[in-house]
C-alpha cells in the first residue's frame, strides 16, 4: 500500500499559514532534506487554495529541487468547483476526497505527497489517511495564522528522524501510529 506523506513548514508555535513570512533562512541541509522527501513521491495532493497559489508561481520557477518535481508530478486537487486555470498534469477531484485518497493508496506507485494545503492535511489526519509527517520547524514564533494541528484529533507520533539544520530549523520525520 502507498503511503501519504505530509510535508509542512511550521513556525515554532505551529503556524503553517504563509510560510514565506517566517521561513527566512534556507540552507543546504534543508535542500537535501526536501530532495529526499520528494524522491519517493510520484503523486501530490493539493488543496484548492494551495493549487491556486502554486499554479501562478511554480510553472515559471527555477527553484530546485522543487520546481522540476512539482511541475512534472501527477497532481490531484481537492475542489468544490473546478478552477479555470490549468497547470500541467492535474486532475481535479470533486466530492469525497478522503474516499478518493483511500482508493488512491491502494493503487500501485510511490509515496503520495501533500505539500502545504493546511485544511487538506487536517482533513486527511482526521480521516486517518496520513502515514507520515515530515516537518520543518523554523526558529521563529509567528504569533498568528492558521496552525497545522488546530482541531486535529489526538495523534500518537513515532519520531523516525531528526536533524538540526545550520540555520537552526528542526527537520522532524514522524510515523503516524495506527491504533
Amino acid at each position: 500500500m502507498r503511503k501519504v506523506v505530509a510535508f509542512e513548514w511550521l513556525s515554532l508555535d505551529g503556524v503553517a499559514e504563509d510560510p514565506d513570512a517566517f521561513m527566512t533562512s534556507w540552507d543546504e541541509v534543508m535542500d537535501e532534506h526536501l530532495a529526499q522527501v520528494i524522491s519517493s513521491q510520484d503523486t501530490v495532493l493539493l488543496g484548492h487554495r494551495t493549487y491556486d497559489d502554486w499554479a501562478a508561481f511554480w510553472p515559471s520557477s527555477d527553484i530546485e529541487p522543487f520546481a522540476m518535481f512539482i511541475n512534472g508530478v501527477e497532481k490531484f486537487v481537492a475542489v468544490s468547483t473546478v478552477p479555470a486555470s490549468d497547470w500541467g498534469n492535474v486532475t481535479f477531484v470533486e466530492g469525497d476526497f478522503a474516499a478518493f485518497v483511500a482508493e488512491l493508496k491502494q493503487r500501485p506507485g510511490g509515496d503520495i505527497g501533500v505539500h502545504g494545503s493546511i485544511e487538506l492535511v487536517q482533513s486527511l489526519l482526521k480521516a486517518k489517511l496520513v502515514d507520515e509527517l515530515r516537518l520543518v520547524v523554523t526558529p521563529v514564533v509567528q504569533g498568528g495564522g492558521r496552525r497545522l494541528f488546530e482541531e486535529t484529533p489526538t495523534l500518537q507520533l513515532i519520531l523516525t528522524r531528526h536533524e538540526v539544520s545550520p540555520s537552526g530549523s528542526l527537520l522532524l520525520d514522524y510515523l503516524v501510529a495506527t491504533e
